[in-house]
């Protein structure tokens, strides 16, 4: 007889190539129940899968009946409950915001934006609920980027301010409150008091991830958002360049002094791929991702090719996982956001955000 505990057995320690790597799915089931030759599981991942949760399905059955072959019906069901993490002590949380996680480069030109815009896209295209904070006080980007440049932000009450926004995402920047030729003379500390005030004050939804796009560099506005909002955690963008990879190290040193964890490298510009004929070819390099994963022991989230389609659609203000969330490019995303989420489970979890902890038990479903 098949007892439920062994279910959980029979699929520990195994890799499914659909889940991040050394991803220990066996913590993840909620409930088992067998009836004779029929099994069913209810899995509860604490990151948003949706892209990937009948192949994960398939997998683990197929798992399942290699090692029972008497098994005759496999029930198996996959949500996701995104789990809040705890930040540093001492900075006043957002009550919404469960997870903000920094987008920064430490040099700009890299496509950081690109990658946060598209990043913020994947999370809810697989099924999370998503915010975009444009940082960038004296450059800001995301009201172009999101195809709403002329848009501009309400206040019901004249305290607070609404947030916008563009292919189901939540958005807020600087841009939507100057004009677009206006140029923000502003002295470091006005800018990092704006910054404050632009995050507080904004009246965010029940959020699963607010992702920040942080300017170039290691200043004024980098150390307001780590030592005043609760960030989660950090993601290094860099290009395979030796130069990038310079300033990249810088931006994972200031984070590590400010003890907010670096949860992943993204490699962007991997490799540059010809519009005509498809050619790709490594002009700035190749290894520099790997290289600082492997120097600072950080994961290698993905690799993004340096393609005129991506910067086209932002230019249009449709973003490539606004146009069809299925392509190629669109897909190397989604991984990049469920490999980055999933890396969030080594840190301590906040249960005054509500996050729940996973029992197992037998279970039926309705």
């Amino acid at each position: 007889m098949l007892e439920e505990q062994t279910i959980i057995e029979l699929i520990e320690n195994t890799q499914f190539s659909s889940l991040p790597a050394n991803f220990e799915l066996a913590a993840c089931i909620q409930n088992t129940k067998v009836n004779g030759d029929h099994i069913q599981l209810e899995i509860i991942l604490p990151f948003p899968a949706d892209g990937v949760k009948q192949r994960l399905a398939s997998e683990i059955e197929k798992e399942i009946v290699a090692k029972w072959p008497q098994s005759n019906k496999v029930a198996i069901e996959i949500k996701h409950r995104v789990t809040a993490y705890e930040t540093k002590a001492g900075v006043a949380p957002l009550a919404k915001i469960k997870n903000i996680i920094a987008v920064a480069s430490g040099k700009g030109g890299v496509g950081k934006s690109t990658t946060s815009v598209n990043l913020a896209l994947a999370l809810e295209a697989e099924g999370a609920k998503v915010g975009i904070l444009d940082a960038d006080i004296y450059g800001p980007s995301m009201p172009i980027m999101l195809g709403i440049p002329s848009a501009r932000p309400v206040s019901e009450d004249k305290k607070t301010i609404l947030p916008l926004t563009a292919h189901d995402i939540e958005v807020m920047s600087i841009g939507f409150l100057v004009e677009e030729d206006q140029a923000m003379v502003w002295r470091g500390p006005m800018a990092s008091s704006a910054l404050q005030q632009i995050v507080r004050d904004t009246r965010w939804s029940d959020l699963d991830y607010l992702i920040v796009d942080l300017p170039p560099g290691t200043g004024d506005i980098q150390l307001t958002m780590a030592q005043k909002i609760p960030v989660t955690a950090a993601l290094i963008v860099t290009t395979p360049q030796d130069l990038a990879l310079a300033d990249a190290k810088k931006a994972v040193a200031m984070f590590n002094k400010v003890k907010i964890p670096v949860m992943g490298v993204v490699e962007n510009m991997s490799t540059h791929i010809c519009s005509n004929c498809g050619h790709q070819e490594a002009i700035f390099g190749e290894g520099g991702g790997e290289s600082l994963s492997k120097d600072y022991e950080i994961p290698l989230l993905g690799q993004l090719p340096l393609a005129m389609s991506i910067r086209e659609q932002l230019d249009a203000g449709t973003p490539a996982l606004a146009i069809d969330a299925e392509s190629e490019i669109s897909l190397t995303y989604r991984k990049i956001a469920r490999n980055l989420t999933a890396n969030l489970v080594q840190l301590a979890k906040d249960y005054s955000k509500g996050a729940d902890s996973i029992s197992i038990k037998t279970w039926s479903p309705e």
